[in-house]
């Protein structure tokens, strides 16, 4: 089986493009086209899909995909070790997280990371959607839970914690609620047109109706300048409203709200020494008392 052909299939199945994978290998893309044809033929099998703009694995394309990715490791490896830089940690490595995580966690982490390992190159996908990550989608996932699939691997946090927060300027003009009944008085930003939102604080104690919800986003980081501007009281993590200047608690009788946390990856990392290394950071710095 020729190399360069399964090389062109596995960049091919990360990048998500010809385009994209051509120029990682630096190789005209007709020529990867014809190499990833090459190798369906030998095999006998469709490795990609169309989806929108974009090539997805075939479930035949998945089965092949972790063994190629064993292959390249183990390639880099070799390269590496016979010019004599086996403890040079370079590439690419992706990391889903939710847009707040993305804006607010993430970019500190990512600046003492390059201290660590300046030849990494770290992507963040900023998504509220869950990574696919059999599909890499991304590399690594910071999730809300707990995967099922036998072939990830995954690390439980410390859980995080919520609580309701309007800005200083907004209490001033319509008091300090505190408690659940109070809260059905006053207007809130965030959430969905559908009633999720709704439904999400009334399982937490928070009774409240259509009417109550002046603003409407489904992006946590747009929400947060919503509340910022005094539009109405949102929810944020508690780390994140503590360093955000002209905020305050409110319904500060209800209990924290609290939520698991995992970091997810596949199998590769345990042959993928760049992985291995943003995996053990992300632990270690998310694991941290003060993130």
């Amino acid at each position: 089986m020729d190399w360069n052909h399964l090389r062109a299939f596995l960049e091919t199945a990360q990048s998500g493009s010809l385009s994209a994978a051509a120029r990682r290998l630096r190789m005209s893309q007709p020529t990867l086209g014809r190499q990833v044809a090459a190798l369906e033929a030998q095999l006998g099998v469709t490795l990609f899909e169309r989806v929108g703009r974009s090539l997805q694995p075939t479930d035949a394309g998945l089965a092949l995909l972790e063994h190629a990715r064993a292959m390249g490791a183990a390639a880099d490896e070799f390269s590496l070790a016979a010019t004599g830089q086996s403890q040079v940690v370079e590439g690419f490595v992706s990391v889903s997280a939710s847009d707040a995580v993305s804006t607010f966690w993430l970019p500190p982490i990512v600046r003492r990371l390059k201290d660590e390992a300046p030849g990494i190159t770290v992507e963040i996908v900023a998504s509220n959607a869950i990574a696919d990550l059999r599909r890499r989608e991304a590399d690594i996932a910071l999730r809300h839970v707990q995967p099922d699939q036998p072939d990830l691997i995954s690390r439980r946090l410390p859980d995080a914690s919520a609580g309701f927060y309007a800005s200083t300027a907004w209490v001033a003009r319509h008091g300090h609620p505190r408690s659940a009944r109070d809260a059905a008085a006053h207007a809130f930003v965030g959430g969905d047109r559908d009633g999720r939102f709704i439904e999400y604080l009334r399982a937490h104690g928070v009774e409240l109706r259509d009417a109550n919800i002046s603003t409407v986003s489904e992006n946590s980081v747009v929400t947060w300048q919503l509340v910022q501007h005094g539009l109405g009281i949102g929810v944020m993590v508690d780390d994140v409203a503590a360093t955000t200047p002209n905020i305050v608690r409110v319904l500060d009788e209800l209990p924290p709200i609290r939520f698991p946390m995992w970091l997810v990856t596949h199998r590769e990392l345990r042959t993928a020494r760049r992985i291995r290394v943003v995996f053990d950071v992300l632990a270690r710095e998310l694991s941290a008392p003060q993130r």
